[in-house]
């Protein structure tokens, strides 16, 4: 009788077309989203997850086992780096968009996908543009996401790691089935306008922080997509 063999195999294997942005941090893989991570920062200058209906509509609950993440070879920031310095552990790739298996549950927390955030910002207008995007993915289908810090011109630091206090965040979703793409910059800070009044170019983004996003595109596309700012392809819900 044969033996059955079972092969797991990674996501990133089967996920859609690769578009990681290019920077000089660590790249590490995790199961179901990607990170740039900048030493000096001690945080990821980018994360990139291909974000489907699936991975919002799992069963797995939130784990809040904050920790190091042993892939980053220079070491990650620590718990004790956030603890009792008025900042947030803001999640970059927020666990509820992680919700399809234990693993990646876990793994979105990870010290690595941390940024320090204020309480205020990181419960109020970060957490409402976490919902409005997993709100876009189940109404008009799987996008591309990249999110990140801002680390030019920090506020300060935080902890014996010192790692950057970001000035702003910054998300940028595309739509490959629909042939839209959107920026949005919001300032780490209590957010008091609506959501719209944050989006910005990606173009405006890769001046900001030095990455290059999806440069995997054909050019003339990448430049069109990049450099508009159509607010009437977004249905941004209040």
């Amino acid at each position: 009788m044969k033996k059955l063999i079972f092969v797991i195999i990674p996501y990133f294997a089967f996920s859609q077309t690769n578009f990681k942005p290019k920077s000089d941090g660590q790249k590490i893989d995790h199961s179901y989203y990607s990170i740039s991570y900048n030493e000096k920062h001690e945080q990821a200058e980018w994360v990139y997850y291909y974000l489907t209906s699936s991975m919002i509509n799992g069963s797995y609950e939130r784990s809040d086992d904050f920790r190091n993440d042993n892939k980053v070879k220079t070491g990650s920031a620590f718990n004790s780096d956030y603890y009792k310095s008025g900042y947030d552990r803001g999640h970059l790739a927020p666990a509820g968009d992680m919700k399809i298996s234990s693993t990646s549950m876990s793994e979105s927390f990870l010290l690595s996908n941390m940024s320090p955030q204020k309480p205020s910002f990181n419960s109020g207008g970060w957490k409402k543009l976490e919902s409005q995007v997993r709100k876009w993915v189940l109404s008009k289908g799987n996008m591309y996401v990249v999110t990140g810090p801002v680390l030019s011109n920090p506020i300060g630091s935080i902890g014996s790691n010192r790692v950057t206090i970001p000035s702003f965040f910054y998300k940028i979703i595309y739509s490959k089935s629909n042939d839209k793409m959107i920026g949005i910059v919001m300032p780490n800070q209590k957010i008091t306008n609506d959501l719209i009044y944050y989006v910005k170019s990606v173009d405006y983004i890769e001046s900001i922080t030095g990455i290059d996003f999806f440069h995997q595109l054909e050019d003339v596309y990448e430049e069109k997509l990049e450099s508009e700012i159509n607010l009437n392809d977004w249905n941004f819900n209040k």
